[in-house]
């Protein structure tokens, strides 16, 4: 397929918006950009890398350097039998001490610069997880004993604003709609699937995913929908095509609002489909039941109170609501509050991932609902990354075309291996949690 032309103002628009996120990650670098440059601190970082990786006891890591133009003998940590064998190639030894001066953060940051390569980062990133799992668990117990005492230092800090959701949320979604209309489905779903067979196609598997929910809320053509975070509108037009009900759906992204509208328009949907562009805080109105599929991510921990009671206070007393969440375990919760890692420094700006615990105990501090059905479909976000990084890979060349170059290709690159990994190694988690309200007395759909 030839690469998509573009007029020069949209392309000069789109590297704006790639740049957002690029510069984002590389300007908040200069504060430890001299320990990155100095050549050494360069020097000093490799050998302690090198000594850390020969502590690997898990899985094995192969190591390629080719560094000032000189190659050397390929080094093989851990395992040498394991099953699960990541390989890499460090170009630039900027590599060694970006990963010393900020973890993830400084990873992702040198596979973007171009500094390590791997043709399989996912591997690589899921070799690290296991041998980072004893560390991970010092650190979480840490910030458990010590939790409360940054809790009160952050609940007096500044709260996110409508308008800084709204730069977040514009930072990632507005990239453009030609951009993720290359590596998602025809459905435009930016959520994962569920597979009911391994031969589902990736289409087919976000329907059954959008079936799932909307089945365990009982929707039907008399039910009034609500739905907080539209997406590119592919829930929204399944429960009206489909089910038959109206729905009112909200998003604070431009780019999603105008496809959306778009969807909607030319499925002959207009009538029952009503297009919001507000923030979940400013919804009015009530609603028999409630969806919200993967955006709790953008809400702040300090804010899961007000975004629970919004739900309540939406949706009438004997209705259903259901969210899916990505989830962090509930050991590495406290931690997570207070740490910034890869994805929210170069991919969601200020996102946060809540944990089970903390949507049930939010839930049950500020509302009269109850948690009634919580179901994890974890390994099908794996595949559904796996899928979207094939996509992406295929049609890259269309992705430059847009005006997106290559540090924003391996940027996107090791985001989609850093999240596939996460979930197959269960580092983060995808459920489908759902609510009831204090005078639901039916049984819960299924």
């Amino acid at each position: 397929m030839s690469p998509v032309a573009i007029p020069t103002a949209a392309h000069q628009e789109l590297s704006m918006r790639r740049d957002r996120l690029l510069d984002r990650g590389r300007d908040q670098f200069r504060v430890r950009e001299r320990l990155v440059s100095s050549r050494t601190t360069r020097s000093s970082a490799r050998r302690l890398i090198h000594m850390l990786l020969a502590k690997l006891q898990n899985e094995q890591l192969i190591v390629h350097e080719r560094i000032d133009g000189r190659w050397s003998a390929p080094q093989q940590y851990g395992d040498r039998s394991a099953s699960l064998t990541g390989v890499i190639t460090v170009h630039d030894d900027r590599a060694y001490a970006a990963v010393l001066a900020q973890g993830s953060i400084g990873l992702g940051r040198g596979f973007i610069e171009g500094w390590w390569s791997s043709d399989d980062p996912t591997t690589v990133v899921r070799v690290l997880i296991r041998n980072l799992e004893p560390l991970d668990s010092a650190r979480n117990r840490v910030r458990q004993l010590t939790g409360w005492g940054t809790d009160r230092i952050r609940s007096v800090l500044p709260r996110h604003t409508r308008t800084r959701n709204r730069e977040d949320i514009s930072a990632h979604y507005d990239i453009g709609n030609e951009f993720f209309a290359l590596f998602l489905d025809e459905t435009m779903t930016y959520s994962s699937a569920v597979f009911p067979d391994v031969a589902t196609s990736l289409a087919a598997a976000s329907l059954h995913k959008y079936d799932m929910l909307l089945s365990k809320l009982g929707v039907s053509s008399r039910d009034h929908l609500l739905e907080i975070g539209t997406g590119w509108g592919g829930l929204a037009v399944r429960a009206a095509e489909t089910y038959g009900c109206d729905v009112t759906t909200t998003t604070i992204s431009n780019q999603q609002l105008s496809e959306a509208t778009k969807r909607v328009t030319e499925g002959g949907l207009s009538s029952k489909v009503t297009l919001l562009n507000k923030d979940w805080r400013d919804l009015r109105g009530t609603y028999d039941r409630v969806i919200s599929i993967e955006m709790i991510e953008a809400v702040d921990w300090r804010d899961y109170d007000d975004y629970f009671a919004t739900i309540e206070r939406s949706m009438v007393p004997d209705g259903l609501a259901a969210i899916q969440a990505i989830c962090v375990p509930d050991q590495r919760y406290e931690r997570a509050k207070n740490t910034e890692d890869f994805i929210r420094r170069f991919v969601f700006p200020n996102g946060f991932l809540p944990s089970i615990g903390s949507i049930t105990k939010s839930v049950s501090r500020a509302t009269r609902m109850h948690v009634v059905d919580v179901e994890d479909v974890s390994p099908h976000y794996a595949e559904t990354l796996n899928r979207w990084h094939q996509r992406f890979d295929e049609r890259v060349h269309d992705v430059k075309a847009l005006g997106l170059d290559d540090r924003f290709c391996r940027l996107w690159k090791f985001y989609l291996s850093y999240c596939e990994a996460g979930f197959r190694e269960r580092h983060c988690t995808v459920v489908q949690v759902v609510l009831a309200g204090h005078d639901w007395r039916g049984a819960i759909p299924r």
